[in-house]
């Protein structure tokens, strides 16, 4: 009986490759039904025999190297707009344009004061012309005019732009400390008020206009001056650039640059003081609220008389260092400088090439004026009636 059992229970018992066997077979058979079968594709389903191996799922294409994707916010368009129509960008873009057009017009007054300050030519006014047309023709009054507009245009916009935004600032601090209670300072026993009624607006923001100014567009002033002095050495701008740059390196276009702070900042204050200043006692005289062309041209130009004559001597030393090196005489400082205009030439050595400069000067300033507040009344008329 046990034995019957046992053959039994053995008849129906598989070797594991009898039964890999069995089971391909069957695989084989429906794979070959479901070919001969009219099914639909989208009906159709796939059998993975078990002797495949599945085939490793597909990587992710590699980003390139070079596919950059930018977003823009979409409301850029308008703040850009809104930008450019703010105070401060008009008052930018008066001042360059201002600046450009007088440039364009005052370029050989600029050539013949710059010839004489550092002592090159003649020493009078009609004989640096007449030396000028000899030499290089109607075309050597206008020498260096190129990096002179280069420049011009970024140093009337940082300055105008500068001095208005100063001014705007220091106004608005002062009205503030004399609404409110000022800051004060206790040191032991004493007590210091912080008060700035004593302060200029104007004389601060006069100052700050010049060394932002002198700053940003130094370099562009060297260029100019060895432009004007030096054709022969430096024929063009790109060869002037190249020349000092393997002379001196990028130290070579920050020549002078100590002196030329000294003497912005008293001819910078000045002048913007002096100018704001007359503007409104003439128009308290007069009982006007505004000037019109001719009067801003006259204020202008005194304005430039004064803040020249004052700080002239600095301007005479800052020259010599700037192109003292083209004559192989730099001095070392500007007090050696100025030590050596008066060992050599008096007093009136501080003084030499003043009328040209004044000649330069005063129209140069009224003119400036008188578009620098034209393009204002151009550009900025929609914040003047607000």
């Amino acid at each position: 009986m046990s034995s019957s059992k046992t053959k039994r229970s053995c008849s129906f018992s598989h070797s594991p490759s009898q039964t890999k066997t069995k089971k391909k077979n069957e695989n084989m058979f429906l794979s070959s039904m479901m070919t001969m079968l009219p099914i639909p594709k989208d009906m159709m389903i796939e059998f993975a025999l078990e002797d495949k191996h599945p085939s490793p799922p597909p990587l992710p294409p590699s980003p390139s190297p070079f596919n950059f994707t930018f977003h823009l916010p979409p409301n850029l368009p308008h703040a850009f707009t809104e930008f450019m129509g703010t105070r401060e960008v008009g008052e930018f873009v008066s001042g360059a344009l201002a600046g450009a057009m007088t440039k364009a017009v005052l370029a050989p007054l600029e050539t013949i004061r710059t010839r004489m300050v550092v002592g090159v030519g003649s020493k009078n006014i009609a004989g640096s012309f007449v030396q000028v047309i000899e030499q290089q023709g109607w075309q050597g009054l206008w020498a260096g005019n190129m990096i002179n507009m280069i420049r011009i245009v970024p140093t009337q916009a940082i300055e105008f732009g500068t001095f208005e935004c100063v001014k705007r600032a220091m106004t608005s601090v002062q009205q503030k400390w004399k609404q409110e209670e000022c800051p004060k300072l206790q040191i032991g026993p004493i007590n210091l008020s912080l008060s700035l009624s004593w302060i200029s607006p104007v004389a601060i923001a006069g100052a700050a206009a010049g060394v932002a100014s002198t700053l940003a567009c130094h370099p562009l002033e060297v260029l100019k001056d060895r432009l004007t002095i030096s054709p022969e050495a430096y024929p063009s701008l790109g060869i002037a650039i190249r020349n000092m740059y393997r002379e001196g390196g990028v130290g070579a276009f920050y020549a002078g640059i100590s002196p030329t702070l000294i003497g912005m900042l008293p001819y910078s204050t000045c002048y913007y003081f002096m100018y704001d200043t007359i503007k409104k006692s003439y128009c308290q005289t007069r009982n006007k609220k505004s000037l019109n062309r001719p009067e801003m041209l006259l204020l202008g130009a005194l304005a430039g008389f004064t803040a020249s004559t004052i700080s002239f001597p600095l301007e005479v030393a800052r020259k010599r260092l700037m192109v003292g090196a083209l004559q192989g005489k730099c001095p070392p400082n500007m007090a050696a400088a100025i030590s050596e205009v008066i060992r050599n030439e008096g007093f009136k050595g501080l003084y030499r090439g003043w009328a040209a400069s004044c000649l330069k000067v005063m129209p140069s300033s009224g003119i400036t004026w008188m578009f620098y507040e034209a393009w204002k009344d151009i550009l900025l008329v929609h914040k003047s009636h607000s």
